[in-house]
């Protein structure tokens, strides 16, 4: 039975260097490239000079096009799936076509790609301990969100999470409130880190209580953009 590939390519979350060998090869050798974005995608392309042909996969409208990938795997083609940014599947609804591949079509092989994570960048960067962490992926708008934050007010382990341009001063004035209580001294109070523009020129790791890590936001409103990951040190 001839069969085809699904591989899973982590892109640059910023700095377009941040791409492997191996990713630029197998971008270039795939019969097709499913994108969130084609203009996104065609810019890397340019960068490396990659030809493959493009589809949009998914979109903010959602999933796009998985019977026609699953239809061509089957016949043995070979596609790459990648995001705007990052690795696919991570918070990112890829994850969707993999878990139909896998149920369905058990003879097609599926190769993720180690590469280029904003969640591991910023744990990395942030002097936090990562040995044990849970990630949230976004924070939900409303539903579920202040349960999300009374969880990580009592977990002992390290937290993540994705957050918007549009909400991180909201949540940031909620972690103050769950996290820098009145009656703990300064010195004792959990640390917060957000990373925001990883990568870039202007890329800004902000480290400190929720309070003075609010207050550095509330102080540079031009620093308000981009998209921002936020890391919380687990209580002890």
């Amino acid at each position: 039975m001839i069969t085809g590939t699904l591989y899973i390519i982590p892109t640059p979350i910023g700095n377009l260097e941040d791409i492997t060998l191996r990713a630029i090869r197998i971008l270039k050798e795939v019969d097709l490239v499913l994108c969130e974005n084609t203009s996104v995608t065609q810019r890397l392309f340019k960068e490396y000079d990659i030809n493959t042909p493009t589809s949009i996969f998914y979109a903010q409208t959602g999933i796009k096009n998985i019977e026609k990938s699953l239809a061509l795997l089957e016949e043995g083609k070979s596609i790459a799936l990648v995001s705007d940014a990052g690795t696919p599947t991570i918070s990112d609804p890829g994850v969707l076509l993999v878990d139909r591949v896998r149920n369905e079509l058990p003879d097609v092989a599926v190769v993720a790609l180690p590469g280029a994570s904003a969640l591991i960048t910023a744990l990395a960067s942030s002097g936090i301990s990562s040995s044990n962490f849970t990630f949230y992926g976004f924070m939900p708008h409303k539903k579920g969100r202040e349960t999300l934050f009374k969880t990580i007010k009592e977990s002992e382990m390290t937290s993540v999470f994705y957050e918007s341009v549009h909400r991180i001063e909201k949540t940031l004035e909620s972690l103050v409130e769950i996290l820098d209580q009145p009656a703990v001294e300064a010195g004792e109070k959990r640390r917060v880190v957000v990373a925001r523009e990883l990568t870039k020129i202007y890329e800004e790791i902000v480290r400190g209580s929720a309070k003075e890590v609010k207050e550095h936001f509330n102080n540079h409103k031009d620093h308000l953009r981009g998209e921002f990951v936020v890391i919380i040190e687990g209580c002890k």
